[in-house]
């Protein structure tokens, strides 16, 4: 039986396990090797919900995949199921880590706007259909995504308003969401600067845990959501979805 805890508890473990002699070897290659394993996910993402078809595994939740990282590294999970931008940030970080090459599955990244809100999701998709037109989209992609040594950060204009657009993120996600000291930055930080700029108000970001961002759309504490957020049948009960921005892949990340 599939079951989900917090991290806290998991990372408490986590320690246990460093006071034993040697860690067990489980050799995960494919998706196919997940059946019947610990596996990490990240609270209320994409991963979470495809692993619960996973036969016999014993999922637990974290709020972020660093926090899955170090239950990983020390030995209380086996696996953990993480998109693929994420992932790779966490294993150049943590050499004893690597992304196995079978991909988990692929899917498509969107902006979310409260259920019926026509107006600004209309706008959400021109801006995002005028950037990918003007090359805006490309130098976003080459600077983040691709982190090309010529590439240079494209901005948006801040428009002159007194109003603000409140975007809801969760800025544990490079290179999608992350901070640089005080300020949350990253590719879908820099497309909503656009995408207020459009609507024609200020944008501000409002960081929050990934699994709160739809019930804060609903209750109107954000307009819009920005967190490398996958577009499901499941979601889409609850949030109006924009066109793709971004298409990414879940992948595996193990112990070397």
């Amino acid at each position: 039986m599939k079951k989900s805890i917090f991290a806290a508890a998991v990372i408490a473990a986590s320690f246990a396990v460093l006071g034993c002699n040697g860690k067990k070897t489980v050799t995960i290659n494919s998706a196919s090797d997940l059946e019947g394993k610990k596996i990490g996910v990240q609270a209320g993402t994409t991963g979470e919900i495809y692993v619960e078809d996973v036969k016999d595994a014993n999922v637990l939740s974290f709020k972020s995949g660093i926090d899955a990282s170090l239950a990983l590294r020390n030995g209380a999970i086996d696996a953990i199921v993480l998109d693929e931008l994420p992932a790779k940030e966490i294993v150049k970080r943590n050499t004893d880590l690597k992304i196995v090459e079978d991909k988990f599955v692929s899917e498509d990244y969107a902006i979310a706007v409260k259920k019926g809100n026509t107006e600004l999701l209309n706008s959400i998709n021109e801006t995002i259909k005028k950037i990918k037109s003007d090359g805006n989209y490309d130098a976003l992609v080459n600077f983040y995504i691709m982190k090309a040594s010529d590439a240079k950060l494209p901005s948006a204009p801040e428009a002159e308003s007194n109003e603000v657009l409140k975007m809801g993120t969760n800025a544990a996600f490079p290179p999608f969401e992350y901070t640089e000291g005080s300020k949350v930055v990253g590719f879908d930080a820099t497309l909503a600067g656009f995408i207020a700029n459009d609507y024609g108000k200020k944008l501000q970001i409002v960081d929050m845990a990934f699994d709160g961002l739809i019930a804060a759309l609903q209750a109107d504490a954000i307009d819009f959501i920005a967190a490398g957020m996958t577009a499901t049948d499941e979601r889409r009960s609850n949030v109006d979805f924009s066109e793709p921005y971004f298409t990414s892949n879940q992948v595996i990340i193990v112990r070397k």
